[in-house]
């Protein structure tokens, strides 16, 4: 297991012999949330890194359980000296304190309601050589199983002629994720697993990698949740396992339920009193 040192934080050659002057946002942001590792003790047990390549465009394919997922998943990319351009909801670009840091590491944008324009942005930082990371399953997966996929990622690879590196990434929704959060939690274990590459075939349709795609996702995935080191404490903690291995989390087609209600806003909302009215409530009380 890894955990990041104070050393780590401001070594000199933790970026290559010769890192871009464009990315030093970027780079001063890793060293930032090396830190942050550091103060709450993460312990990561990072393989594959030897899968991403030194040189030239590739898909990170990962699944998705936690905020955090993709500060977890650049780690896998950090020993090849290679910086991922992950591809976010628009909104996170347009926030007062997210938007810069976004915008400065050359993250992509992606508007669902116009998906066109980052797909071209994303197959021409791929032909430009970047690695982009790409979470197909679009949101969080509250089964803790691997979703439905998008097609976009595989549609890159074929476009843009890269492979797709499959991964997995577990434990990080202990700390947050929907539904939960307890970031006070010092010392959790977090395992990331990077495949080997997937290269589309000379005519492979992108509908094929995409299969191809999943199987290897579910398979690290399966690594993953099976080789953690740490496991419930008591019944009120088997919440953050899958219901296939003894946990509490919603099965695939409940959350797939759960899902479809919420898109079609017959959930029930929780309305949060405002300032004022929770002013008022403490003044009628006295």
């Amino acid at each position: 297991m890894y955990t990041a040192s104070w050393r780590d934080v401001v070594r000199g050659d933790l970026f290559g012999p010769s890192p871009d002057p464009r990315d030093r946002p970027y780079r001063f942001v890793i060293r930032l949330a090396l830190v942050v590792f550091r103060l709450f003790g993460f312990r990561f047990d990072v393989r594959g890194s030897e899968h991403v390549p030194t040189t030239g465009g590739a898909i990170i394919c990962s699944n998705h359980v936690s905020y955090f997922d993709f500060t977890y998943l650049g780690l896998g990319a950090l020993p090849q000296h290679r910086l991922v351009r992950f591809m976010a909801k628009a909104s996170v670009f347009h926030h007062w304190f997210s938007g810069p840091f976004m915008r400065a590491m050359h993250h992509i944008p992606v508007d669902r309601k116009a998906g066109a324009a980052a797909f071209e942005s994303a197959v021409r930082a791929l032909k430009d050589g970047e690695v982009v990371g790409v979470f197909p399953e679009a949101t969080i997966s509250t089964s803790f199983t691997v979703k439905d996929l998008k097609a976009g990622a595989a549609r890159m690879a074929v476009d843009a002629g890269v492979p797709i590196i499959p991964a997995a990434v577990w434990g990080g929704h202990r700390i947050a994720t929907k539904g939960h959060k307890d970031l006070r939690r010092r010392g959790v274990p977090v395992t990331v697993i990077l495949g080997e590459p997937l290269t589309p075939e000379p005519g492979e349709k992108p509908q094929s990698v995409l299969r191809r795609t999943r199987a290897a996702m579910e398979a690290l995935l399966d690594e993953a949740q099976r080789t953690y080191p740490d496991r419930p404490d008591g019944d009120d903690d088997r919440w953050w396992q899958p219901a296939h291995l003894g946990g509490t989390a919603p099965t695939p087609e409940e959350a797939a339920a759960d899902a479809a209600i919420r898109a079609s806003g017959r959930d029930e909302k929780v309305h949060t009193p405002g300032p004022l009215a929770r002013v008022t409530k403490v003044l009628r009380r006295r």
